[in-house]
């Protein structure tokens, strides 16, 4: 059984490593050892996050997805987190997050099988409890969110994000350098509607991915 710690935050300004010593605290106190660390900046509403998919693909029956908390693995909605619990099944992994008490007996031995049988399927329905409350967190702070913007615009008030003109100086030179647009996203992380709208002021908009 190895131990394998997930760290994700939303934002690349947000620091993803900021559990880390909790996660190995923990492991140490048991007597374990984490084997591998897998750290990216995603959203959890999203499937898009290559660490969390290597991680399951470095997996083997038994080892353990380690988390600090249940919303840092899942703020997906039904039909997404249920692909992921798929997964997660297929793998036959683990998941022990440390805001779910009942999940941490998972990361050692059990005396026999019905004890580790009847400990996963209560942690199992647990996991989907607080994996169903953290996308509602999510989609309550997004309707919040989009009613205070509405509320700055009514009022004059909004004047939107900040332009990261740096960066995008940069991917402009990219664009017209002829990169494509795989290279680029991947080089600044900017996403791809956003690239679309640099291309728009270039004359290189057929750059293609």
């Amino acid at each position: 059984m190895f131990l394998r710690a997930y760290l994700r935050a939303s934002t690349k300004e947000q620091d993803a490593t900021r559990a880390r010593a909790d996660l190995e605290a923990f492991a140490f106190e048991r007597g374990l050892t984490i084997a591998a660390t897998y750290l990216e900046n995603e959203s959890g509403a999203s499937l898009q996050r290559p660490e969390l998919f290597r991680l399951l693909a470095d997996s083997r029956p038994g080892d353990v997805l380690l988390v600090e908390q249940v919303d840092r693995l899942s703020r997906l909605n039904t039909a997404d987190w249920e692909r992921l619990r798929a997964e997660i099944r297929q793998r036959q992994m683990k998941v022990v997050a440390l805001d779910l008490p009942t999940s941490w007996q998972l990361a050692g031995d059990h005396s026999d099988d019905f004890t580790a049988r009847m400990a996963e399927a209560v942690n199992g329905m647990l996991l989907d409890m607080l994996a169903a409350i953290a996308r509602k967190d999510y989609e309550d702070r997004r309707s919040r969110q989009a009613q205070g913007i509405e509320r700055a615009k009514a009022s004059g008030a909004y004047a939107g994000r900040p332009e990261d003109t740096k960066r995008n100086a940069a991917i402009l030179s990219m664009l017209r350098a002829g990169q494509s647009w795989n290279t680029i996203i991947q080089a600044t992380g900017c996403s791809r509607s956003t690239l679309s709208r640099l291309a728009k002021r270039t004359t290189v908009g057929g750059a293609t991915a």
